[in-house]
């Protein structure tokens, strides 16, 4: 291998993350816009990583609380979207991950998902982070835009003094000047050697910050080229929003993938994860 393995995460019975495991992919929509398209995206993600037989995590939000603007749409909300992510889950037999931005939401949240992920602007948040910790989840730590790759030691030090082990560093690029985000690849090199596999967003490292005055813009056309660059660096996990049709999706549109686009992206990273791993 041309990389180290890193702790090996139990995420389900059938899908576990780094130790000498190939690329899992976690995907779905941003946020969840209504029960039916949630249903075709996840269905539709599942015969793509069957058939390529790339390990996948559904991901998919009940809230967006980050939004530019109030009049934003934000998601169905905590009660609705968890039944929806919970159908999901026994619908399609695909573990779930989803975020949190309170304390209070760590445990009814537990209940349904398989991975708590933090917000990268919520990363510093103690009181957020421990009680995640304190679920025994795997927890998807997002790198804050303002962290170097090296601040990630601390937030790993909060979720351990929990007992609990099962982390994920996820880069999602650091804020260049005004409204524009960028990838540093060692980035990955940097946060795997605290021994935990690491995660690449490719979506939302190609946002354009509030480029659009009240929304956020993003450069899609650069997908497939930083995951290509990022699986080459060895990362664990590949993190990308899909949507039938972006133009129209509630959130991130300009920088999610279509999802007739993805079959063929995912067969060139399964071959660059293949080579870089020796597996």
């Amino acid at each position: 291998m041309w990389v180290s393995p890193v702790k090996e995460i139990r995420v389900s019975s059938e899908v576990r993350i780094g130790g000498t495991h190939p690329l899992a992919f976690i995907s779905g929509p941003n946020v969840i816009e209504s029960e039916k398209l949630t249903f075709k995206i996840a269905e539709e993600l599942l015969d793509v990583t069957s058939t390529l037989d790339i390990p996948f995590i559904f991901k998919a939000s009940y809230d967006k609380a980050n939004r530019s603007s109030v009049h934003s749409y934000r998601g169905p909300g905590l009660k609705e979207g968890l039944a929806i992510l919970k159908e999901v889950k026994a619908r399609y037999k695909i573990p779930i991950l989803t975020d949190i931005h309170q304390p209070s939401e760590a445990g009814p949240v537990s209940e349904v998902v398989d991975i708590l992920q933090i917000p990268a602007f919520l990363c510093r948040q103690t009181d957020l982070v421990v009680e995640a910790a304190k679920t025994r989840k795997p927890i998807n730590i997002k790198k804050g835009q303002f962290l170097a790759p090296w601040d990630m030691k601390n937030i790993i030090e909060k979720i351990s003094s929990q007992g609990n082990e099962n982390i994920l560093l996820t880069e999602r690029g650091v804020s260049f000047g005004f409204n524009n985000l960028i990838v540093d690849m060692t980035s990955f090199p940097i946060m795997r050697k605290f021994g935990y596999p690491v995660v690449y967003d490719v979506t939302h490292s190609l946002q354009l910050p509030t480029g659009q005055g009240t929304s956020t813009g993003g450069r899609r056309e650069f997908l497939a080229s930083q995951a290509r660059a990022a699986v080459a660096c060895g990362i664990d996990v590949l993190f990308m929003e899909v949507h039938p049709n972006p133009e129209v999706a509630k959130c991130d549109g300009p920088s999610c993938l279509p999802l007739h686009e993805l079959p063929k992206l995912l067969a060139s990273l399964k071959g660059i994860d293949a080579h870089v791993k020796g597996i």
